[in-house]
């Protein structure tokens, strides 16, 4: 029985693996680069859609070919572009620990493929985290809950917030300072999340998300947003 155990074991460990080593190829997979923002100019409101929570101070703005969202409460930034099929999205992001009025090692988080069962204009809602609950989509909260937890989660679209995977261990939490280098997969019938080249989450879907909308997500914090790609594979 122990034997069997053990057998099973290293099979679930060897499946991972090969899972994780097809998401890493691309990584660095070229890919066609269908969208970039290096927000040098103000935001085009067509094509961010900024829904924040009605506490103040709040704001979201360009400043220094950085994206800022600098918010008391709750906020989204949403890209007005859908997205289909197997594509990667990546940026950089910093939480901002300057003596701010905001300013709070907290929630670096993003919405992908997100769509409204409901809904065809997804871009209704107040900025409030719960007001998303009703949406389908893949979810990111790295150091939510006070830099407490970094989560991964499935939204269904009524109302279920599944929780796939979670880490409450310092290496996966936020660090003042560090700009961090952020991944998103989506391929075949998985989805990958990745932090500095560092795999952070896996799923495989039996009910995979391939179209909808991304969105930077945050709530009573300072950070800056650069260099924003997103290729198709």
């Amino acid at each position: 029985m122990r034997n069997n155990i053990f057998l099973t074991a290293a099979i679930i460990t060897l499946l991972f693996a090969s899972e994780a080593q097809a998401q890493q190829q691309a990584l660095t997979e070229k890919g066609k680069l269908v969208y970039s923002a290096d927000f040098t100019k103000p935001l085009d409101k067509k094509v961010w859609i900024t829904e924040i929570e009605p506490k103040a101070p709040a704001s979201v703005y360009t400043e220094k070919d950085r994206l800022i969202l600098d918010t008391k409460g709750g906020v989204t930034v949403w890209l007005n572009k859908h997205l289909t099929g197997n594509i990667r999205i990546e940026y950089d992001r910093t939480v901002m620990m300057e003596g701010g009025v905001n300013d709070r090692l907290s929630d670096l988080n993003q919405f992908w493929m997100a769509t409204d069962p409901r809904n065809k204009n997804l871009f209704t809602r107040s900025g409030v985290l719960e007001s998303y609950d009703s949406l389908s989509l893949y979810y990111v909260g790295m150091g939510g809950n006070s830099n407490s937890t970094t989560r991964f989660r499935k939204y269904n679209g009524n109302g279920e917030r599944q929780l796939l995977q979670e880490y409450t261990d310092t290496a996966h939490l936020l660090k003042p300072g560090i700009t961090y280098h952020v991944t998103t997969i989506i391929k075949g019938n998985e989805t990958s999340f990745w932090v500095n080249g560092e795999l952070y989450f896996l799923y495989k879907d039996t009910k995979v998300l391939k179209e909808g909308y991304f969105g930077f997500r945050s709530t009573k914090s300072r950070q800056a947003v650069s260099g924003l790609k997103i290729y198709q594979l």
